[in-house]
């Protein structure tokens, strides 16, 4: 079973105990705050002032991470081959900040990014992609000053929307085992991280052959 999966049954769980429903109504009602919110924390808040640190613990910081997730040296090749004189490689999540780090460390790549801009779950009121906001946030704790230097992979069609009329660089990250959309969400799509190479050649050192 992959985090996802894993992430959805733990999210209904808690939507069945404490909002006391069926399981398919917790499905329904967690799929359509996701939909409608970009994060089911922020629905359960909004309309059921739940606390998101409690929800944190029984859902983000439940996960089994230590059993899905092992060090991925691809990725961290890739990461490493990134020139960072040209770009700053920051995290942009809607996770609290234990789980971010959790997974990043887990994959073996947390001491290659600069910094990390996560959703707050103790702030009020809780800020999330796809806000404006979030992404001014972003933008502001990575010190960029300008939204046309900002390079945004994201997996999340409504995140990458809202990033495009932010004034971002959007990337669709579309896994081949997932549903392709009929348009497409944002100028660029890549199936796997390794496209980055392709799409950005400008943002990767150059090999002793030219490449």
């Amino acid at each position: 079973m992959q985090v996802a999966e894993h992430m959805t049954d733990l999210i209904d769980q808690y939507f069945q105990d404490n909002l006391f429903l069926s399981q398919e109504e917790a499905n329904q009602l967690h799929t359509r705050y996701y939909r409608d919110y970009g994060l089911a924390i922020e629905g359960l808040v909004r309309f059921h002032k739940v606390d998101p640190l409690e929800y944190n613990s029984r859902v983000d910081d439940a996960l089994p991470l230590e059993d899905i997730i092992r060090p991925d040296p691809k990725l961290r090749q890739l990461l490493l081959d990134m020139d960072t004189t040209k770009v700053k490689l920051w995290l942009f999540t809607n996770a609290y900040i234990t789980h971010g780090k959790r997974v990043v460390k887990l994959l073996g790549v947390d001491d290659l990014f600069e910094g990390i801009t996560y959703c707050d779950y103790a702030a009020e009121p809780l800020l999330c992609k796809p806000h404006a906001d979030m992404f001014r946030k972003a933008q502001r704790e990575a010190n960029v000053t300008s939204p046309n230097d900002c390079y945004f992979v994201d997996d999340s069609a409504i995140n990458l929307t809202a990033g495009e009329a932010f004034g971002w660089t959007c990337i669709h990250l579309l896994e081949p085992q997932l549903p392709q959309p009929e348009t497409k969400v944002c100028q660029h799509q890549i199936q796997d991280l390794e496209g980055l190479r392709y799409a950005f050649p400008q943002f990767f050192k150059k090999t002793s052959n030219g490449v």
